[in-house]
């Protein structure tokens, strides 16, 4: 029998004590990490999952998002409990592999509520073994979608209240303003 697969080939078991926090991450917000550092506090092991998804048409690359992520990651106070990996394709499979049993997501309004309760019966459906949990977005953080971040920055608005001062400057490296990641040695 293969290591970790369990009798009848089935996946191994989910360990409840890891989380997936799955997403975009175009760019990775303020939101975001307020999210990851609270579901990192709540599980012994967090996965942040970097989609790539194409019909988002994401500003940045993988390899940008992904780097963005880890930099980010690597300041919070668990952030030796966080691995951040690229995935592509179905979420349950990148839970799968990660050997999460807990997709965490995060809500910030009722219409995030409606989508996300769809698609978490979506995953139950799968997956019955895998649960999902839902955190509720700080205050400060209800109106920050990833989304808007870049349409201000593309319209040459402030969006340092958003994210970190490093994802600012990517940013707007990326959109051709401004001092880019080269500057600080990114």
């Amino acid at each position: 029998m293969k290591a970790g697969a369990q009798e009848g080939g089935l996946p191994p078991a989910p360990d409840y004590r890891t989380g997936f926090y799955p997403g975009t991450f175009d760019p990775i917000t303020n939101g975001h990490l307020d999210v990851i550092e609270r579901a990192a506090a709540l599980f012994d092991h967090l996965v942040v999952g970097v989609a790539v998804n194409e019909g988002k048409q994401p500003l940045l690359s993988l390899e940008e998002r992904l780097e963005m992520v880890r930099d980010e990651v690597a300041t919070l106070p668990h952030g030796d409990r966080i691995t951040v990996v690229g995935f592509d394709g179905l979420l349950i499979d990148a839970v799968r592999q990660a050997g999460a049993g807990t997709v965490v997501r995060g809500l910030r309004s009722a219409g995030d509520f409606d989508f996300e309760t769809q698609l978490s019966g979506a995953l139950r459906r799968l997956a019955p073994e895998i649960e999902t949990v839902f955190l509720l977005a700080a205050e400060n953080h209800r109106s920050t979608a990833s989304r808007i971040v870049k349409e201000i920055a593309r319209l040459g608005g402030d969006i340092s209240p958003f994210v970190s001062e490093r994802v600012r400057r990517r940013v707007l490296h990326r959109l051709g303003r401004g001092q880019g990641a080269e500057a600080d040695g990114q």
